[in-house]
C-alpha cells in the first residue's frame, strides 16, 4: 500500500490497556496506517475496573491544539479522522472545525465518528456531551459506528428490529451507518448491522459472554482502515468483524481482561474466523414496492 495517508484518532488515553485510542492507534499502524493520536481524556484504565484519576484538558487548551493541527504543515497527509469518546461538549465543537477545516484542503476526506456515549445502561456520559456530538459531529461524517443502543438514544426510539435499525439510521445518517450490538439471526450470536445507498448487510459471529472493553472502538477502526485501503464494504464489514471476533476469541480464551491485541496482530491483519454474512431487504427497497 503507497502512501495510505495519515489518520487523526482522537478519543480517551489509558495507561492499562487497549480500549479508546489504545485500541485505534494500534490497529490503524499494524495495518499500515501513521497516525496522529490526540487523547480527549487519559485514565489509568477504563471506568469498568475501578475507580481511578481522570485527566482531563480545560477547552480553551484543546481549542488551542486543534488550531494547532488545522494550522500544521503536514495537515495535506491526512486522509481520514476517526473520534470516539470526549471529556466534555466542548470537545466535539473543537473536533468539528477540524473536519471542516481539513475538508476544504481535501474534499475526499474520510470523517469515522464512533458516538462513544452508552451502552444497555443508558448514557455514561453526560447529556449535553452526547448532545454536541450528535448536533456537531454526526452531521459532518461519512460513517458513523453507534452500537444499538446509542443509536437508539440518538434517534430518541427503542430499536428492537433489525429493521428499526435500519429506519432509526436512515432517518439520523450519515449516508453509512454500521451499527454494532444489532439483533442477531443466528441462535447465541450477535452481529454488526451495516446500512448504506448500495448495502443492507449483517455480519454474525457467536456471542462471547463478558466480553472485555474496547470492542467498538477496535471495530470503528479496523472498518475505517479496510475502506481506506480500498476494500469494497462487504467485504471490509467481513473483515473487520472476523478480526474482531478472532481477538475477542483468543482473549476469552487466555482470560485476560483487555484485548490482547499484542499478541494477536496476525489477527488485525489476516483474520481466520468465519463470519455469516447475510443480505437483509434495505428499508428503501421495502418503500420502492
Amino acid at each position: 500500500m503507497e502512501n495510505p495517508g495519515a489518520v487523526i484518532v482522537i478519543s480517551s488515553h489509558v495507561v492499562r490497556g487497549s480500549v479508546g485510542n489504545r485500541a485505534a492507534v494500534f490497529a490503524l499502524e499494524t495495518l499500515g496506517f501513521p497516525v496522529w493520536a490526540l487523547p480527549t481524556v487519559v485514565l489509568p484504565w477504563h471506568p469498568g475496573h475501578g475507580p481511578s484519576t481522570r485527566l482531563t484538558f480545560s477547552e480553551d487548551d484543546f481549542d488551542k491544539v486543534i488550531d494547532d493541527l488545522i494550522q500544521a504543515r503536514w495537515a495535506g497527509e491526512i486522509k481520514a479522522v476517526l473520534t470516539g469518546y470526549f471529556g466534555n461538549a466542548g470537545q466535539p465543537r473543537a473536533v468539528a472545525r477540524l473536519v471542516r477545516s481539513l475538508r476544504e484542503r481535501n474534499a475526499d476526506l474520510l470523517y469515522v465518528c464512533d458516538p462513544v456515549i452508552g451502552d444497555l445502561g443508558g448514557l455514561y456520559v453526560p447529556q449535553e456531551t452526547a448532545e454536541a456530538i450528535r448536533d456537531e459531529l454526526l452531521p459532518l461524517a461519512n460513517v458513523a459506528t453507534p452500537n444499538r443502543y446509542e443509536l437508539a438514544w440518538l434517534a430518541g426510539s427503542a430499536l428492537d428490529s433489525n429493521t428499526a435499525i435500519m429506519e432509526a439510521a436512515l432517518a439520523l445518517g450519515p449516508s453509512r451507518m454500521l451499527v454494532t450490538s444489532a439483533v442477531p439471526m443466528m441462535a447465541g450470536g450477535t452481529g454488526n448491522l451495516y446500512l448504506s445507498g448500495k448495502h443492507a448487510l449483517l455480519a454474525e459471529h457467536r456471542l462471547i459472554d463478558n466480553p472485555p472493553n474496547g470492542l467498538g472502538d477496535l471495530m470503528s477502526a479496523l472498518f475505517l482502515a479496510r475502506l481506506l485501503s480500498g476494500v469494497d464494504e462487504e467485504r471490509a464489514l467481513q473483515l473487520a468483524t472476523a478480526s474482531v471476533y478472532e481477538i475477542l476469541a483468543r482473549t476469552a480464551k487466555r482470560g485476560s481482561d483487555e484485548l490482547t491485541l499484542e499478541t494477536d496482530s496476525e489477527s488485525l491483519m489476516t483474520p481466520m474466523a468465519m463470519v455469516h454474512m447475510r443480505r437483509l431487504v434495505h428499508p428503501l427497497q421495502r418503500v420502492r414496492r
